[in-house]
């Protein structure tokens, strides 16, 4: 069963080593890989990814697609769709949301699978309204 989404630079700082992530997002993180559970990834996040990579704001040592069919092909990452009911969420968090539209799919989408989302965004993060670690 999956418990958690990860936001989209979680997911780079995990599969690239990178030490940002709190303690508590790495025991989490730790735990799924020891224990091989899936966790969650909103497409939109490989759409983000694509346009960091795209910008040159992040670089890959693999072509674009190369790089993302790597991530969608991970054995512990399931991707999950934008779906009508993730849609219809994302406009429907409140004023108080953050209106970046990314972070509002990715949010939508734990919340409509109830999942709790891994992210270090503190604009979120001071949201509230979503289950974070």
């Amino acid at each position: 069963m999956i418990s958690f989404l990860l936001d989209t630079h979680i997911l780079v700082w995990w599969l690239l080593g990178v030490k940002r992530l709190s303690a508590a997002q790495s025991r989490a993180l730790d735990d799924l890989e020891s224990n091989r559970q899936s966790v969650a990834l909103s497409a939109m996040s490989l759409r983000e990814l694509a346009k960091l990579i795209q910008d040159g704001r992040f670089e890959v040592d693999a072509t674009l697609e190369d790089w993302l069919d790597g991530i969608e092909s991970h054995p512990l990452i399931t991707i999950l769709p934008i779906t009508a009911k993730v849609a219809a969420e994302s406009v429907k968090l409140g004023d108080d949301f953050p209106c970046d539209p990314a972070d509002q799919i990715i949010v939508a989408t734990a919340r409509c699978h109830g999942l709790t989302l891994i992210t270090a965004d503190d604009r979120i993060r001071k949201w509230g309204k979503v289950s974070l670690v």
